[in-house]
């Protein structure tokens, strides 16, 4: 009998790669979790950027659709000033990929009787 490998013990903790998150709203639209890169002791690694990932939802006709974004920023303040021009980028790439899928979806080739390959017909 094969032993079988469980994933659970081949997972591990990337001590290098820590973060502490902190989330900024103004409680209306924007909403910015700050990543601060730390050490294992759970002191600031200067050696690392900051992380800002803006999110936020816009309403549409099927309900509100979440957006998230990355922000590039040195502090907190300069993450809020540039969220609004990195949402439009994010809402733009959405639209692209919808369009992308559609354009995907329409040039796919339809063969008469296709539904019923792979049935068994009795």
């Amino acid at each position: 009998m094969s032993e079988e490998k469980n994933p659970m013990t081949d997972m591990s903790v990337d001590l290098g790669n820590l973060y502490k998150e902190e989330s900024f709203t103004d409680l209306k639209v924007a909403s910015v979790k700050q990543l601060t890169p730390i050490t294992v002791d759970g002191e600031r690694d200067e050696s690392r950027p900051l992380i800002f990932i803006g999110q936020t939802q816009l309403m549409s006709q099927m309900g509100p659709v979440p957006v998230q974004c990355d922000i590039e920023a040195g502090n907190l303040e300069e993450a809020l000033g540039k969220f609004p021009a990195a949402v439009q980028v994010a809402v733009e790439k959405m639209i692209e990929e919808a369009k992308e899928m559609q354009r995907q979806e329409a040039s796919k080739i339809v063969i008469p009787g296709q539904e019923q390959m792979g049935k068994i017909i009795t």
